[in-house]
């Protein structure tokens, strides 16, 4: 059974304060190519995610000003997290309910990772869409 930590591709995700300007953290997110941004507290703890998909659905979809707005007024207040020594299906299964792509990987509040959808391997993919077809059949 695959455990999370050897799925995850990003161990040094990119963190910043959430008094940064969604301006600044796309500039940082292009340069540093990532999709998502750790919005932490100043001590270090994780205390929302800010993705892509939040750029242009929450600021420029919405109207917003991106110099102006901050990741703490758009980003996902205290997002879902899991620990890495938890299986993948099981991260999987926690954001195919959830309906996100990325994942927070949280150990004693820590940050030791980020998990996308694209990390999964075919095989944890294909064994969730067989358990979801299971219990389809039973209900």
């Amino acid at each position: 059974m695959t455990r999370l930590f050897d799925l995850i591709h990003d161990k040094s995700p990119l963190t910043l304060p959430p008094a940064v300007s969604v301006k600044r953290a796309c500039e940082e997110m292009r340069s540093h190519r990532r999709s998502a941004v750790m919005v932490t507290h100043p001590d270090g703890y994780l205390i929302g995610i800010f993705t892509g998909r939040d750029a242009i659905w929450r600021v420029l979809a919405a109207g917003k000003n991106a110099g102006k707005v901050t990741l703490g007024e758009v980003m996902t207040n205290s997002p879902a997290t899991i620990s890495p020594y938890t299986t993948a299906i099981e991260a999987l299964r926690l954001m195919t309910i959830g309906g996100f792509r990325h994942l927070p990987v949280i150990e004693k509040d820590n940050i030791v990772g980020i998990v996308m959808r694209r990390d999964f391997r075919s095989e944890d993919l294909s064994r969730l869409e067989e358990e979801d077809e299971f219990w389809q059949h039973l209900r």
